[in-house]
């Protein structure tokens, strides 16, 4: 009976840390969309006075719209600042279970969630989002359209292109990150191959322009950076074997002089 309850208890412990974690998270989350909107006036008017945005009027058809796209700046702002926080908050809440090693190894990759949300942004920014942006302008021009753009809509497609590249971006770190929590390993990211390309180069088509070379644009930096999270996590999955291999043999010596 009081085995029994004992489980209970850890299993009431960790459900409680684990609401914690999920509260700070939506806190920071709250927080950086306020230091969002703040921010997202100066955003605006640097995207506003870039090409193509500079080149054509763009229209309010709502009273929400101004609104809207502020919050869009927010979100984005928002999402940078929680990823890394977010991942922070998941060693937290694992940490007890790794070794200090581990702990100390898993840590590390916390900084390079925000650098490689940036990455994405830039690669989503200046590759992806014109690209997208002349294919669909050409076919509306081939079609004799007057173009008039909403700023919603001129917007919800930039965004639309630059959230989830920004996140695929994050594959490689998560990989090792998981890898060094032993939730993952590289035999498994190897089997699972076949797959992965496919729902990659599924989402590269869908989040590029529907011509062949923007395809291969897209899915081939995506493909690469499964293969770049593969490599890394066998790199991590090498070492947490020499470590696990070092430890054992550590301890069969303690246990060696103990018993002597």
């Amino acid at each position: 009976m009081s085995n029994v309850t004992e489980e209970q208890m850890t299993l009431v412990e960790h459900i409680t840390e684990l609401r914690k974690r999920v509260v700070y998270i939506i806190l920071v989350l709250v927080i950086g969309l306020v230091a969002g909107l703040l921010v997202a006036d100066p955003i605006y008017e640097y995207l506003r006075n870039t090409e193509p945005a500079n080149q054509m009027p763009l229209h309010g058809f709502s009273l929400w719209d101004g609104i809207g796209i502020y919050m869009k700046f927010a979100f984005i702002i928002a999402l940078a600042v929680t990823l890394p926080f977010a991942m922070y908050q998941l060693w937290a809440f694992v940490s007890p279970g790794l070794r200090e090693i581990e702990r100390r190894a898993a840590l590390r990759y916390v900084p390079f969630v925000f650098v490689l949300f940036l990455l994405g942004l830039s690669f989503a920014y200046f590759v992806v989002f014109p690209m997208a942006f002349s294919f669909t302008s050409g076919i509306n021009k081939h079609m004799n359209l007057t173009e008039t753009y909403g700023i919603t809509q001129y917007f919800s497609f930039m965004f639309n292109l630059l959230v989830p590249i920004s996140l695929l971006f994050e594959l490689p770190v998560v990989i090792m990150f998981l890898t060094r929590i032993r939730l993952l390993n590289p035999l498994r990211l190897r089997k699972m191959r076949r797959i992965a390309y496919f729902v990659l180069i599924l989402l590269g088509t869908m989040l590029s322009p529907p011509d062949i070379v923007s395809d291969l644009l897209v899915a081939i930096p995506l493909l690469i950076l499964y293969e770049i999270s593969v490599f890394m996590s066998s790199l991590v999955y090498r070492k947490q074997l020499l470590e696990q291999e070092a430890w054992e043999k550590e301890f069969e010596e303690g246990a060696d002089t103990t018993a002597v």
